[in-house]
C-alpha cells in the first residue's frame, strides 16, 4: 500500500491503531468473561469475534495512513525487506508499544478497573512458545503474500487468520510484541504475567523472521511467479 502521509501522521496512526486494537482485545476479554457465567469457551469466542472485527476496521482505517502495522514484528520485517527505513521502523515500534500501553489503560478504565493491574495469568512452556512462533509465522506470511499479490484483501485475511489462530494455538495467538507487553498490564481474561512476556516476544520474533524468509521467497515483490 502506497503511503504519502507525513511521518508524524504515520506515527500517530500506529499509536492510535495499536491502542484501539489492544482496547478491543482486553475490553472484549473482560466483557466476555463477565457475561459468560464461567464458561471459558464462550468468553474466548466473544474475545475472538471482537478482535477479528476490530482488526478489519482498524486496518481499513489506518492502512492508507501508516500501512497499519500495529505490530513490531511486522515493522521489523518491513525494515528487513527495505520497505521501511530503520529510523522510521524504530519510530513505528515505539509508537506501537506506547499506543498499546495506552489501550490497556483505556480498557481497564472503561471497565472500572485500576489503570494498571499487573496480570497473574501464567502463559509459559514449550507448547505456548511454539504456538506463538506458529501464530506469528502465519500472520506475517498472510501479510506478505496478500500485501504483494492482493493488497485489498489483507484486512480480511489478517482478521480471518487471527480469528482462527485464537483457537488452533495453545497460546490463543498473541502474535504481536506490542500487544503482549500491553496485556501484561491488565489482570483480566486476556492478561499475561510480566515474566512470561519476554519468552513470548522472542518466540514471535523467531516466527516472524522465518515467515519473512519463507514468504519472501514464495511471494517475491514485483514478480507474478
Amino acid at each position: 500500500m502506497h503511503v504519502t502521509s507525513t511521518l508524524e501522521r504515520r506515527l500517530v496512526a500506529e499509536a492510535l491503531g495499536t491502542g484501539l486494537l489492544v482496547a478491543a482485545v482486553i475490553g472484549s476479554g473482560i466483557m466476555g468473561q463477565r457475561l459468560a457465567g464461567g464458561n471459558v469457551a464462550i468468553a474466548l469466542l466473544a474475545n475472538t469475534i471482537a478482535t477479528g472485527a476490530a482488526l478489519v476496521a482498524l486496518i481499513l482505517t489506518f492502512g492508507p495512513i501508516s500501512g497499519a502495522h500495529f505490530n513490531p514484528v511486522v515493522t521489523g520485517c518491513a525494515v528487513g525487506s527495505g520497505e521501511t527505513s530503520p529510523r522510521e521502523g524504530a519510530g513505528y515500534i515505539l509508537a506501537q508499544i506506547l499506543g498499546g500501553l495506552g489501550g490497556a489503560v483505556l480498557a481497564n478504565a472503561m471497565f472500572d478497573l485500576a489503570p494498571i493491574t499487573w496480570a497473574a495469568t501464567a502463559r509459559h512452556g514449550s507448547s505456548q512458545l511454539l504456538s506463538e512462533a506458529v501464530a506469528t509465522f502465519g500472520l506475517v506470511g498472510v501479510i506478505i503474500s496478500t500485501g504483494r499479490r492482493q493488497p485489498s484483501t489483507t484486512p480480511y485475511a489478517v482478521a480471518a487468520y487471527i480469528t482462527a489462530a485464537y483457537w488452533f494455538t495453545a497460546s490463543t495467538s498473541f502474535a504481536n510484541p506490542a500487544v503482549t507487553i500491553a496485556r501484561a498490564t491488565s489482570d483480566t481474561f486476556a492478561g499475561i504475567r510480566p515474566e512470561d512476556v519476554l519468552p513470548f516476544v522472542l518466540a514471535q520474533a523467531v516466527g516472524g523472521a522465518l515467515a519473512a524468509l519463507v514468504f519472501g521467497w514464495l511471494a517475491p515483490r514485483g514478480k507474478a511467479s
